[in-house]
């Protein structure tokens, strides 16, 4: 059994025991979280797809770590203006690992 949820504006495909990153969420490694926002449940050629979500259905996961991503150079230039900006920023992630998909 797979499914479609919704977390941090993106979409995520995910399945029973899959370890995942996820936008950073508010809690501690151990905590379980509960994603209710479904889109899509299938199981083989028996799919159920929500308008816009599924009621009653959800995704159990249990927090595995917090970290952050790979390095990112942002370089602004403009030739021949003396201009020239450079950041770096890494993105904070939540790991988490599915424990429960449940059809509600």
């Amino acid at each position: 059994m797979y499914a479609v949820i919704a977390t941090g504006g993106k979409q995520y495909r995910v399945t029973k025991d899959a370890t995942l990153r996820v936008e950073k969420l508010d809690a501690e490694p151990g905590a379980t979280v509960e994603f209710g926002e479904v889109l899509l449940l299938g199981e083989g050629a028996n799919v159920k797809l929500g308008a816009p979500l599924l009621k009653g259905s959800k995704v159990v996961a249990t927090v595995v770590r917090h970290g952050k991503g790979e390095k990112v150079t942002i370089v602004k230039f403009r030739r021949r203006k003396h201009y020239l900006r450079r950041k770096n920023h890494r993105q904070p992630f939540t790991e988490v690992k599915v424990t429960e998909i449940s059809a509600g």
